[in-house]
């Protein structure tokens, strides 16, 4: 088993980036189409934690149910915004890299250089 994970969107082209770095030090990560196999509500809380980051820092803005839902407005609770992302995957910003250096929201793609244990070759 891979000791790299990606939350992976193909049709993202930051998150196919992310994906050719990842491959380029070496390493074939253990690939999520998070769009068809979409975390749980534990997995993703446990993402957000161990990425330090706020609930709503994950959240994809420009994509429709952002809009339809009114999630721009501050009134959402966290436990709001996680089921709106669990309802609405594609509400998950992407890509999301684990690697035994950490996790991280990879935007832009550079970013997983910084959690790769294997040079770019």
């Amino acid at each position: 088993m891979s000791e790299i994970t990606i939350y992976h969107n193909p049709a993202c082209g930051t998150s196919r980036n992310a994906l050719a770095l990842i491959r380029n030090s070496g390493t074939e990560p253990r690939i999520i189409h998070y769009l068809e196999t979409p975390p749980t509500r534990e997995e993703l809380t446990a993402l957000i934690e161990a990425m330090n980051i706020e609930v709503r820092s994950l959240l994809r803005k420009n994509t429709e149910p952002y809009e339809q839902l009114g999630l721009a407005s501050d009134t959402f609770s966290d436990a709001q915004l996680l089921d709106a992302m669990l309802a609405h995957p594609i509400l998950i910003n992407r890509p999301i890299v684990i690697t035994p250096l950490g996790t991280k929201l990879c935007r832009p793609s550079e970013e997983v250089l910084t959690l790769l244990p294997h040079a770019q070759q």
